[in-house]
Formats: C-alpha cells, structure tokens, sequence
C-alpha cells in the first residue's frame, strides 16, 4: 500500500490468500467509498459481477464490481479508493481479449459507455485523439471521409475498443500492411496506480514516465539489447521493454502498448492513421492444404499486399467451398489489393493471383462480394468453436507467431502435436505474418483434460520457441500463457518483467497475475464452476448433447451481438443496439446464464431476478441463432428460463392474455364484430389493455369478421375438399389425386392462428397465386397450431400439450413425407421448423412435420419451378421477418420478388413488436426504439409508389402502427398483380 497507508481493509485476512481475492464484507463500504468520489456509475450489484466474470477466453475471474469512469479524474479517484482497500483494478474494453487478461477480482473498469469520444481527427497530421472506449469501426467510420482508416483492425473491429487495442498490441489482417497497434500509437495519456498522470511519447524529453524507469533502462541495457528475438513481425508477448533501449528512440509509447491492464490506465491516446486506398480488390488463393497456403504466403509479401490471410477447409461449413464463392482447394489465402482505381487494384490483385502458385483462385472487386467472402474469414474466432461433429473447441493457443518463412513447417509440426496428444483444432489466420489462431478441442472439464491441456500447452511452447515464434503473436499473454515466457524469454528477462512492472505499480494494484508473476494457465477455469451433471430441461437442445450447461457454453464472448449498427445481413441484437447495456447483449444474457448455474453469484437459480430482468428486453427474434458465429439461441434459452422461473407461481397477466392467444381467439371468434367495436372505445379499451398486461400506447387490432378457416368451409363443395371460389377467385383447394393428374405436386396450406383470425386476406391471397401456379392445396382436417405464442412466454407444459394435437392431427398427411407444408407466417414456420423437434425429441412425427416446412416463396420454387409469376415492376421497401432471417432463410422470396420485377432490399433487423413482445406493459420504449433502428427510417425514406413488404402479422401490425403504412405480405401483391376478382 502507497506510503505504509492503512485504510478500512489493510490487514484483514483474504477469503482466499492463494488466489488474493479481496475480502467481500468490504463491498458495502468499497461501494459507499467509490460512489462518494465518482461521477460515473459505480455498480457493485449482482448482475455487474456475474457479466464481468469472463472475457472471450477459458478464465473465469469474479470481481467485486464495475465502475464506469466519465473521464480520467473518475480514473484517478477509482484507483485512489482501491489503493486504500486493496483492492485490484482491471480496465477492460469490449471484453473480446481471449487469453483471460479482461477478468479479474477487483474493481473492473468499464470505458465503454462514458469514455468513448473521438476527441479530434486531424486529417492533414493524419492523427485522431481518442478515448479509450471507441470503438474501432467508430474510429474508421469517422475518418473514411478524409480517405484515411486506422492501420490494424482484428476480426472483432466493430466491438472492439481502441483501449483494449493498446492493451492487447492487436494487429489484425492488414498488419503486413500497417503494422500492429503499437506502430500506429504517437501519445498516450495514462493514470498510473497511484494517481500520477504521465504522458508517454517516443523520447524521454518528450514524455513523463514514472520514476525510476529510466534508471531500470540503463541498469538493463545488456538484457533488453539481447533477449528479444528479432525480425518477429508479430511479438506481442511480455513487456516491450527493448522499445525503451536509446537506439530505438527510447518509445515509452510503444513500450506501454501490450501492457494488458499491468502498468497504468490509459484515459486518451493519439493516434496515427493511414491512407485507404480508393479502390480493393481481393484474390482468394487455393490451395491443397493450410501447409501449401503458409509456404506460399511468405512469397507473397515483396507484392507489398493489404493482406496475407489464411484459413482451411475445416472451417468452411455445411455448403463446401464452392457454394461459399470460394476457388477450388482445401485451404485458402485471402490477399486483398489497393488502387487508386477499381481497374488498378483488381490488376494489382490479379498479380498477386498469378505469383502465389495456387491451384485456383478467384479475383473480386464488387463490395458485397468481398465483404461475403471477409465474412468467412471473420467469422472464424466463433465457427472455430465447434468441430463439424459438434465437439466445443476452445482458445489457449490463439495466436502463437513464427516467422513467416517457417509457417508452413511450423503448422506441420503442430498438426503432429495435435495428434500426439489426441487433439483437433483448425488453425487460420494471419499467415503473411506468421501468425495463428486455433481453437483447440480440449477437454476442459475434467482433471485428466485440464492435464492434457498443460501437457499439451507446455510442449507447443517449445516447439514455438524452436522455429524462432513468440507464445503471442496478436491477443497477449495474458493468464493463457504468460506462465511459459520463460520458455521464450529465459528467467532472467522474464525476472525483470516483474521489476519493469514494480516501477510502474509498486502497490501491485494493475490486474494482478497477469504477465509479470502470473497465474497458472490451468487455474481459474472458467468450467469448473458448471454443473457436472446435465441439468433438467424441456428444450431438447440436439446440437449440444441435450445438456444446457452445453448450449450456455456455447457463447465465448466474441461479442458480435454488440455491434452497435445494424444492417439488411443482420438481426443480432436489436435490444442492445437500443440499450448499449452489457445484459441486453446476447453475450450478456449468457454470461449471466452461466453464472446462474455456477450458482456463486447468481444463487437463486431458475428464481433469479437478475436473470429475469435481463431476458425481459430480448425480443426473441432468434437473431443470434444464425448472427451468433456460435450459434447461441437466446430465444430458446429465454423460454427455458421463463418456464422454470414461473413454475408454479403466478405468471404476469401477459402470459395468459398474449401467450394462450390462440385460445382466446377461437373463443371470441363468433363475437368478432361487437368486439371490434368496443376497442374502440377508450374506457373499455384501456380497461381490457390493463387486465391483459398491454401497454396502454397499443391498438388492440381488429379480429377478423370471418376467419380464413370459416370462409373455406363456406364456400367449400360437399364432400370433401374441392376446386372453391374465394375472394381472390377461383382457388386449387382439392383432394390429393394421382401425381399425373396434377400440373405440380400438392401442399398442405398451414391455416396458422394469425392468418386465420387476423389477417385472412393473406390466406385467400396464397391460395389465389397457389392456384395460379397450377399447385393444388389441402387443408388439416381439424385445429392445428404451431405453440408459438406459448413457447416465447415458456408455457413449455401447454405448448407441448399443443404441439402434440397438431402432430395427431397431421398424422395421416406425415404419412407422405414428399408434400410440403406451406406456412403463411414466418414466426409460425420458425416454430416448427426448430422448436417443434426441440420440445418432442422423441417424436418422430415432430421430425417429419419440421422438414415438411416450407415457405410460401420455397413452396411456388419448389412445386411450380416453372411458374412465372405477373410482372409488377415496382420497388419495394419493408422487412425480412426476423425468425425468417435466422431459421428459415429469404433466398426463395429474393428471387420471386426478383421474378416479379420487385427491386430494392427489405430492412434486416427487428420490427421491435416481436409477437407478444411489442405489447406487453413496459416494452414500449423498446419496441419503438427497435422499429426506428432500421424499418422506420427505410419505410419513411421510400419514394412515393414503392410496395411495403412484411411477411410477418407482427411487421405489418408495428408498420399500420407506428408509421400508418399499410404493409402486404409477399403473396397479396403477387395476387393482385394475376388481376380478376378481389
């Protein structure tokens, strides 16, 4: 403690004296202490700890609490109140770092949601001033105006933080290019543990460091000129200390970078920026193996190429390399190109195709095909999770680096290990400058794995160190391997490293066990704390064994669901892109999960309001499903929970009202019209909203005079199912005949709950241009529906009693597992395509009804190939159903719309009215807030005569709404554009 002080906390005895975490009896008054100080937010509640425990990597750490600091004297006064408890403080960013130097025991350091300005771009210097909560892309996006962009950009760059950055040295695939962080770092300003503010440049008499460094320099001369390896493009491990020796201009700048969190805070930096190139073109090299693509890398850099970037076929999932646009070959590089033109950088790229001896390649220069095919590559950090058999695969050996010219032998190498010890991973990355990622399937869960694991580690060091590498060559060292720089460094380098970081904090106060005197890497695991036995659950969770812990496991903290801006390719996460809260990510709700089962910091399980309340905002949309790299489903983890949570108790009226909506709405189907009529009426509206747990802003909408259902039978034939006459005309409703006798084969038209009772006009519509295309439809002879509603409130109990009386009643049509089942409403086929298995594992009929699901677009291109549909000729505007986007799929609908001459991209994100979600009580603001992320805007913006498109009842509800804009589904407008009666 600085200057022999005591404070409230000096002396007492630690919970735990092996691991140093600080006593928990002191969090009432370490609160109380910090919030006197702080302008920022102090939170020491249970749900700030449980979404801190974790980075992206294998480490768990429980902190006493989160501090958002609104500037750097909230730094200095955080650090002040911890200096006097002893208590540890850890600066954290977009919590991505992925070798467990983003978690620890004290107070963490929140820079995203206060100190996030970009303080000034100067385009001239090429220089911006940033805070340390910036987000990369916010950076770039600022800056692509003057032509300019910061030089390193990892995979996570829109999430990640230009302090994590700093602490980490990232580096990212233009660094053949551009070089690391610490290339591109002029001026940092940092708050050192106790409280002295330094600025750090290249040159002591351009910078203020902390007593005593300059001294430990000339003491060391000797050890920082020869212990370093040299001509490593990538060595991010230990402390640059050699950045300090007189020959390289004494960079105290550069020697902080790589730092993890150990040394001191930083509060602002200057930045160096670099010129973008107007014009990138990206050639995608085959080859026959990652051991071909990494020789040739090397080969490829006098070129001067943006990137030198790798991956093999391991992770190129479900499709095959083809189908994903990429030239034939079992591994790839990935070398993108810049030009003044489009023509000049496709030739510069066309170049770098001919030197690089592949098998095949390929040469784009069209945005939206480079940005697919980057998509394969920056995905990797999550599809790298999963083996293609399932099996989890883990982080620990991220991103070793060897010199370029020795990768293809080094990967050789360490494929031989791999199978030595009974080991898959699928190694990627960035081969121009040696470096590589992996995700590695160990066994983490018990003691004989976590064994393997050190083995394992302990001899990959070795061999890293024999082809001239460094343990870390983009993420840090952090708990993952700082125990072995020894092995890299020798002890007496490594020996100083703890004498470096005592000159800078010699209380010890800067994330402690992290680089200088670190943890061991089989400790702190974040698994150990997980149930060893599956926990009892409803969901039949296929891809993760059955087991929940699995499912909540899946989620690895890349944080792609806090991207903050939305786009048409993507859902994930409209409540965080509202909020910008932590527990309104999908990696939030996660992490809280899996402190749920842990049981240390959530400990009221199932019953947890902390849980509660951070589900409350997810909409469902099941974005995360397809956006997630991993393939978290939220949705489906949210009615597990809700399920458990309410059992047995009390549910909000909501539940009873919007989730057995199905019920009530065949029971006031005869009385639709009076009931139309007194939601009109202001009292008996507002009455029914507040006994229903409706938001009093809502319309209750109008139910359907005369359901869909009911006008079939009207005007049915006796007998059966014959050729009718509905409002559209004359319809193909009839009886299955012999298949010759039919122009296509014939479907089953799902009669779906909203359909039916809400919107019939889109059923006749189907039923019209079905009819058109010469596809005879059938109906189920007696009540079906999807559960829904009851799954996204977790009545799983009713929805199972529901899913299994459909089943009966579509029995005998399963029996032909050729016809398709055309559903209306996306959120309805969505159901069944994935909840319906889910919930009835182990029915076979479920299985059968699932792949018999198909959309009405899929339906026409399936049944009707050869169907033209009326040309319409107009642009569209509107929105991709969310469950559609994320289980279902739009490409049948993109190439109808595109058949029938509608142009123009639909909105990706959420409507923000998600089923029942929109309407209940205290869901307002978020719903508003979600429909003007993108659909709003887009619809308002639309020029006079476009189409409004929503497939989805909850789209065309939240449009009529919201915006007064009446929206159609899909087959309304291809029905009015066949003509005749209406």
């Amino acid at each position: 403690m600085a200057d022999g002080a005591r404070g409230p906390g000096a002396g007492r005895e630690r919970e735990s004296d092996r691991k140093g975490e600080p006593v928990r009896e002191l969090v009432p008054e370490l609160a109380h202490a910090l919030t006197r100080v702080v302008r920022g937010r102090v939170d020491l509640g249970v749900t700030a700890r449980a979404l801190t425990t974790m980075d992206a990597s294998n480490y768990r750490r429980v902190p006493l609490g989160v501090v958002a600091p609104r500037d750097a004297d909230d730094v200095a006064a955080v650090l002040a109140v911890c200096r006097t408890y002893g208590v540890p403080v850890v600066p954290r960013g977009g919590g991505t770092s992925i070798a467990g130097q983003a978690t620890g025991t004290g107070i963490v350091l929140d820079f995203t949601r206060f100190m996030r300005s970009l303080v000034s771009v100067d385009a001239e210097a090429r220089t911006a001033v940033v805070q340390p909560g910036v987000v990369l892309d916010v950076l770039r996006d600022a800056v692509a105006p003057h032509r300019l962009t910061f030089g390193p950009d990892p995979s996570t760059h829109s999430r990640c933080t230009l302090g994590g950055m700093i602490g980490n040295n990232a580096c990212g695939a233009h660094s053949v290019a551009w070089g690391t962080t610490a290339d591109n770092i002029r001026d940092l300003t940092v708050v050192s543990a106790r409280g002295e503010r330094h600025h750090l440049s290249q040159g002591w008499q351009n910078s203020t460091s902390p007593v005593g460094l300059r001294d430990f320099v000339i003491r060391h001369l000797s050890a920082l000129r020869t212990g370093y390896p040299q001509d490593l493009p990538r060595r991010i491990s230990g402390y640059a200390m050699d950045a300090l020796l007189p020959e390289r201009g004494a960079d105290l700048a550069r020697a902080f970078c790589g730092s993890e969190g150990t040394l001191g805070v930083v509060t602002e930096a200057t930045v160096r920026l670099v010129e973008s190139p107007a014009a990138r073109a990206l050639a995608v090299l085959g080859y026959a193996d990652e051991s071909e693509a990494a020789e040739a890398a090397a080969g490829l850099l006098p070129y001067r190429p943006l990137t030198v970037e790798g991956m093999a076929a391991d992770l190129v999932r479900v499709r095959g390399a083809g189908a994903a646009g990429l030239p034939r070959g079992g591994a790839w590089l990935f070398v993108e190109a810049g030009g003044a033109t489009e023509g000049e950088a496709r030739s510069r790229a066309g170049e770098l195709a001919r030197a690089g001896g592949a098998l095949d390649t390929r040469v784009v220069s069209e945005p939206g095909a480079m940005r697919a095919l980057w998509r394969i590559r920056e995905d990797a950090a999550g599809t790298a999770t999963r083996m293609p058999d399932g099996t989890e695969a883990w982080p620990g050996w991220e991103d070793c680096a060897v010199p370029p010219a020795r990768l293809g032998a080094y990967l050789r190498e360490f494929r031989s290990l791999l199978t030595s010890h009974g080991l898959r991973g699928t190694p990627y990355g960035h081969f121009g400058d040696g470096c590589i990622h992996v995700r590695i399937d160990f066994d983490l869960l018990t003691p004989a794995g976590v064994g393997r694991f050190r083995s394992f580690s302990e001899e990959l060091a070795e061999l890293v160190v024999a082809h001239g590498g460094s343990l870390s060559g983009e993420h840090g060292d952090g708990q993952a391997r700082a125990e072995l720089l020894p092995k890299m460094y020798g002890p007496e380098l490594v020996g100083l490293f703890g004498e470096f970081k005592d000159v800078w904090d010699p209380d010890g106060l800067l994330n402690p066990a992290i680089l200088a005197r670190p943890a061991r890497l089989d400790e702190n695991l974040r698994f150990e704390v997980l149930p060893k036995r599956p926990v009892d659950v409803e969901f039949g969770y296929p891809h993760d064994g059955g087991d929940f812990s699995a499912a909540v496991r899946r989620c690895v903290g890349v944080a792609k669901c806090r991207t903050a801006e939305g786009s048409s390719s993507s859902v994930m996460c409209p409540s965080f892109r509202v909020t910008g809260e932590e527990e309104h990510s999908t990696r939030g709700r996660a992490r809280l999960l899996h402190e749920m089962l842990a049981g240390e910091v959530v400990t009221d399980g199932w019953r947890s309001r902390e849980v509660r309340d951070a589900l409350d905002l997810c909409l469902s949309c099941k974005g995360c499903r397809s956006d997630c790299p991993v393939g978290v489903d939220m949705a489906t983890y949210k009615a597990e929970f809700l399920h458990h949570h309410y059992r047995g108790r009390r549910r909000p009226a909501s539940h009873y009202a919007l989730g057995r909506l199905p019920e009530w709405l065949r029971a006031t189907a005869p009385l639709a019209r009076p009931l139309n009529v007194a939601a009109q009426l202001r009292p008996l509206a507002a009455l029914a909203k507040r006994l229903a747990g409706i938001t009093p802003e809502r319309t209750i909408p109008p139910l359907a005079p005369t359901t869909f259902l009911r006008g079939v039978r009207a005007v049915r034939g006796r007998g059966g199912l014959e050729g009718v006459r509905g409002p559209g005309g004359v319809c193909g409703l009839g009886r299955r005949r012999a298949r010759g006798e039919l122009d296509g084969a014939a479907v089953i038209l799902w009669p779906d709950t909203f359909t039916n009772h809400l919107s019939p006009q889109v059923g006749w519509a189907a039923l019209k241009v079905l009819a058109d295309a010469g596809i005879e439809v059938g109906l189920p002879a007696g009540r079906v529906c999807c559960g829904l509603t009851y799954v996204s409130t977790g009545q799983l109990d009713r929805a199972k009693v529901v899913m299994r009386h459909t089943l009966e009643v579509m029995e005998p049509w399963l029996a032909e597992a050729d016809r398709p089942v055309v559903v209306l409403e996306p959120s309805c086929a969505a159901t069944l395509r994935t909840d319906l298995p889910e919930l009835l594992p182990d029915d076979p009929r479920a299985a059968r009804l699932a792949a018999s699901v198909r959309t009405f677009a899929e339906a026409l291109e399936e049944c009707a190939p050869d169907w033209t549909p009326p040309r319409l000729d107009r642009p569209v505007v509107g929105q991709t159903h969310c469950h559609q986007h994320a289980v279902l799929g739009d490409a049948a609908e993109r190439r109808l719309r595109e058949k029938a001459g509608l142009t123009g991209e639909l909105s990706g994100g959420c409507c923000g009215l998600a089923g029942n979600f929109g309407f209940e009580r205290g869901h307002w603001e978020m719903s508003l807030a979600c429909a003007e992320d993108q659909l709003l805007p887009a619809v308002r913006a639309a020029a006079p005569g476009t189409e409004v498109l929503a497939d989805g009842y909850s789209c065309r509800t939240q449009l009529a709404q919201l915006a007064g804009r009446r929206a159609r589904h899909l087959a309304e407008v291809l029905a009015e554009g066949l003509g005749g009666e209406e």
